[in-house]
């Protein structure tokens, strides 16, 4: 009986290892080259997945390549995704919903989805924000901003775009990078690479 007691033991324990040497599927990654610098980003594949999906039908399609970052405002946020650098704008998918209520929050080095005041017309465009904006945040009576993933590399690169003078351009009043910045490709990574 001892015997067949340590043989069970045994063999859930050797089960047990077997499990923890299976790879986790870890989060997918893109990668932002822009005209000042890399950013490599971290998506909340499991918390936002419709949102996640469009993202990433967006770079698939290379629809990021050539568009500007049309508003940053230091302290607040990075926005992207939407206009060349001639500010014409660029033909998007149909809306998306608000996936707001995913428990995640607008930190520092997240990225959200961009919309009007309907909570589910987020469409291409999408900020990073320079600081924690809790106020973005899915809230009563509030829709919320959806978070879909992070920078986890190269936050130091949106740091610097945050310093580049504003002032209008295009068909923006204000807060529109003076010099250009541009994402020239955006490419799905493997973690690691």
């Amino acid at each position: 009986m001892i015997d067949a007691g340590r043989r069970i033991a045994a063999a859930a324990l050797a089960a047990t290892l077997a499990l923890a040497t299976l790879p986790v599927a870890a989060d997918t990654q893109v990668r932002l080259n822009t005209s000042h610098g890399t950013i490599l980003i971290e998506l909340f594949d499991d918390k936002a997945p419709a949102t996640v999906d469009n993202f990433l039908a967006y770079v698939g399609d290379g629809f990021y390549e050539d568009t500007i970052f049309h508003r940053v405002i230091p302290g607040f946020v990075a926005q992207v995704g939407g206009f060349t650098a001639d500010f014409e704008r660029k033909a998007s998918r149909a809306p998306i919903e608000n996936e707001a209520d995913n428990g995640l929050q607008n930190r520092r080095g997240t990225l959200s989805m961009a919309r009007t005041n309907d909570p589910d017309s987020a469409t291409s465009q999408f900020f990073i924000n320079l600081a924690d904006n809790d106020f973005l945040d899915r809230q009563a009576g509030k829709p919320g901003y959806a978070v879909f993933g992070r920078v986890i590399e190269g936050l130091d690169n949106v740091e610097t775009i945050a310093t580049i003078p504003t002032g209008a351009a295009g068909p923006f009043r204000q807060d529109v990078p003076l010099e250009t910045v541009r994402i020239e490709s955006a490419t799905i990574v493997k973690p690691g690479e």
